[in-house]
C-alpha cells in the first residue's frame, strides 16, 4: 500500500487525526484536509488513488465537493463518511459520485479493508467489460452517447451524467441485446449487492429509461431474478 495516495477529508479534528495516523502507520499516503474549500483547492485530477469525504462539511459539504472532483476526474474511487443512513441520503451519495458508504462511527480496520476491495475494484473494471471503453462518442438510436465526457445528446441537447450513471449506460451499450446481470453490476459498481445499493441501481436504471424516452426502437427490459437486457433495433 506504499503508493496509494489518500485524499481524506474529515473536519472533526480528533477523528481525522487518529484516521490519518493509522491509515499512514499501514502505509497509505495520506493528506488530510479540514474543510471541504480547502479540500477542492488540494485536489489534483489522477493524482489521488482514492478519497475518503465526510458529509457534512464546513465551506462545502461533501456532496458538493465530490462533484466538483468528478468533472475533472470521473473515475477516482470516492467513499462517503457520514452519521446518516437513510436511504434518500444513500442514494444521494452515490448520485453525486460515490462508489462506497460508510456510517459514522466507524472502525478504521473496516475502512481499510473497503478502500483496498474499491481499489481491487477500480483497478479490474477495465477488464470486466466485455468490450474496451470507447474514448469516442457513439450513436444509439439517433443519441450521441460520449463515455469520456459523459454526455448523452439527445434532440441537439445535451445530458450530463453522474459518474454511476455513465458507468451504467456504458455497461448497458457494450452489452446491448445481451443480458446484463444485476449482481455483477452492483458488485462492480456499488461493491456489495445490500439493499440500499439495490434501490440505488434501480433508481439509476429509472433514469437512464427516461432518457431513452419515446424512441420505439430502445427498450430497457427487467429480466427477473437476472438482470437487464438493452434493446436496440
Amino acid at each position: 500500500m506504499d503508493d496509494i495516495k489518500v485524499l481524506y477529508v474529515e473536519d472533526e479534528l480528533m477523528l481525522g487525526k487518529v484516521t490519518t495516523d493509522v491509515l499512514t502507520r499501514n502505509g497509505f499516503s495520506v493528506r488530510w484536509f479540514h474543510d471541504g474549500a480547502k479540500a477542492l483547492e488540494g485536489f489534483v485530477p489522477h493524482q489521488f488513488d482514492i478519497c475518503v469525504v465526510d458529509i457534512m462539511l464546513p465551506g462545502i459539504d461533501g456532496y458538493s465537493l465530490v462533484k466538483e472532483f468528478r468533472k475533472t476526474d470521473p473515475d477516482v474511487p470516492v467513499i462517503f463518511l457520514t452519521a446518516r443512513s437513510l436511504t434518500e441520503d444513500v442514494l444521494k451519495g452515490y448520485d453525486s459520485g460515490g462508489n462506497d458508504y460508510l456510517k459514522k462511527p466507524f472502525s478504521i480496520e473496516e475502512l481499510m479493508i473497503r478502500m483496498k476491495e474499491l481499489l481491487k475494484r477500480h483497478n479490474k473494471t477495465a477488464v470486466n467489460t466485455e468490450e474496451p471503453a470507447s474514448p469516442g462518442a457513439v450513436e444509439i438510436a439517433g443519441l450521441h452517447y460520449n463515455y469520456e465526457t459523459m454526455e448523452l445528446e439527445r434532440d441537439g441537447k445535451k445530458i450530463l451524467l453522474t459518474h454511476l450513471e455513465n458507468e451504467l449506460l456504458h455497461r448497458l451499450i457494450t452489452h446491448k441485446n445481451k443480458i446484463l446481470e444485476r449482481h455483477q453490476v452492483l458488485m462492480e459498481l456499488w461493491g456489495d449487492d445490500t439493499f440500499f445499493n439495490a434501490r440505488s441501481m434501480d433508481v439509476f436504471i429509472t433514469r437512464i429509461r427516461k432518457h431513452f424516452a419515446g424512441i420505439e426502437s430502445v427498450s430497457l427490459v427487467n429480466i427477473r431474478g437476472i438482470g437487464y437486457k438493452f434493446i436496440v433495433k
